[in-house]
């Protein structure tokens, strides 16, 4: 199903570290397809030089942007033009929006309002504003394999990442359950990450150290989960509910 979206990647150069560029390129795959990939920034500049080989790597396209005015980022206002552009061109189903960068934040609500899905991608410091403006924000510390050390991993990293899971968290976790449940308490494991990323569009179980939502839950005493066939048999459902 995710194959047939198109999505445009749009990636503020000035604002996104050129070491998160192939991870981020792979995390995106995995909502649809990439059909629209551009980069912004004033490629004149010498910082920039070192995205050359990255980009044709990616296959990303460089918009060149001058630096009109100092204190001005005129890179900003061209990926906003830009975006406005190809979502009255209609030809894509969504946009990634590459920036830790509050100043995207009314592009993303625009984009949202003319049913367009908007992923957000940034660094940890990206102002809340931001993330909230989009349907997902994915932080791109946690996409970043290199940073990964060998001795965090196995059961050591989950006994670790268990005391990141604050009581705020807790409460997401069990009030979205509660929400989506039935009348016997049960909840789809989908629909609970579905309902948890509209409250919380920041909210990612590899942030806590699991690669997905089921292992994060079945680590937490707070919660009973259950497997169950589907009629055809083909795949199992799995339900949580709280305890």
């Amino acid at each position: 199903m995710t194959k047939d979206i198109k999505i445009a990647i749009l990636i503020d150069g000035d604002n996104i570290p050129s070491k998160y560029i192939s991870e981020m390129m792979e995390e995106i795959t995995k909502y649809g397809t990439p059909t629209i990939k551009r980069i912004y920034g004033d490629w004149t500049k010498p910082h920039l030089s070192k995205w050359k080989k990255i980009l044709l790597e990616n296959a990303i396209t460089p918009i060149q942007q001058y630096s009109y005015t100092t204190g001005k980022n005129a890179t900003d206002s061209a990926m906003i033009i830009d975006a406005m552009d190809v979502l009255y061109s209609n030809q894509v189903d969504a946009f990634c929006l590459a920036s830790s960068d509050s100043d995207f934040t009314k592009l993303a609500t625009r984009l949202r309002e003319a049913g367009k899905t908007v992923y957000g991608i940034g660094e940890k410091k990206t102002p809340n504003p931001f993330i909230v403006a989009c349907d997902k924000f994915i932080y791109l510390e946690i996409l970043n394999k290199y940073n990964e050390k060998p001795e965090d991993n196995g059961k050591k990293t989950e006994k670790k990442n268990l005391y990141n899971i604050t009581p705020k968290v807790i409460t997401l976790l069990k009030n979205s359950v509660d929400d989506a449940a039935d009348e016997d308490g049960w909840a789809f494991l989908g629909d609970v990450g579905s309902l948890i990323l509209k409250k919380q569009p920041n909210f990612d179980s590899r942030n806590f150290g699991f690669a997905k939502l089921t292992p994060l839950f079945k680590s937490l005493p707070q919660f009973h989960m259950e497997q169950r066939d589907q009629v055809n048999g083909r795949f199992k459902l799995i339900y949580v509910k709280n305890k």
